[in-house]
């Protein structure tokens, strides 16, 4: 236990904070844990561009951290577990999958309206394609407008570009302590959320069985 873990992330606010709750979670179960974060930017952090309904599945959030986890440059990475290819890099494995904190979808909206409170033809930022498709099945008046970046800059642009309302992950304003800028967390039976939403994802190289048996005590699955 005398040695420090170097964990890679994302550099993002909401990366940050999720190496934290790993951290903490592990300190638990071991009081001396040592770690150093290793902040790494992904091709996904540096394109704000490509929707993300075009990239779900794929390694666009997590490719450069893996490639260093195959260097052996960290020991293990933390990813929203969301985030995570469809296929895991050969040699690589998922250790832990985090209990969620919270699956739901929540409303951010000026003055605080629910999503049926919202006005007709509102201008709604969303970023994955089950949102948009299941946004205008509830409400085909809805306009959903394409969004990309971090939760701040999410939110900035809720002003910044004439939006009436935004759909982020409820973990995502939990864990930066923005819980006050949900209107509403959305009903199951309007926004079916990701199925690991809310959920953290430890990965490690797959020889390294020591340390997939130390973090296994995170796993929720």
């Amino acid at each position: 236990m005398g040695r420090n873990y170097r964990i890679g992330t994302r550099r993002s606010p909401l990366a940050l904070k999720q190496v934290e709750e790993i951290v903490n979670s592990l300190r638990r179960f071991y009081p001396e844990f040592l770690y150093e974060v290793i902040g790494i930017d992904t091709y996904g952090d540096k394109d704000k561009v490509t929707p993300i309904s075009e990239i779900e599945g794929t390694d666009f959030f997590t490719k450069e951290i893996e490639e260093a986890l195959l260097k052996e440059e960290i020991d293990f990475a933390v990813h929203s577990a969301k985030d995570l290819p469809d296929v895991i890099p050969n040699g690589l494995t998922i250790a832990a999958i985090t209990k969620s904190i919270d699956p739901y979808d929540a409303l951010v909206s000026k003055n605080n309206l629910k999503l049926n409170k919202l006005p007709q033809g509102a201008k709604i930022g969303a970023s994955s394609l089950r949102r948009k498709v299941e946004l205008k099945r509830y409400r085909p008046d809805f306009q959903i407008v394409d969004i990309r970046g971090n939760i701040e800059e999410r939110l900035e642009k809720l002003d910044k570009d004439n939006l009436d309302a935004l759909i982020v992950a409820a973990c995502a304003l939990m864990r930066l302590g923005l819980e006050n800028r949900i209107a509403q967390r959305i009903p199951f039976a309007i926004l079916t959320p990701h199925p690991l939403q809310g959920s953290l994802a430890i990965e490690v190289r797959k020889d390294n069985r020591d340390l997939i048996n130390f973090l296994k005590v995170l796993d929720g699955r």
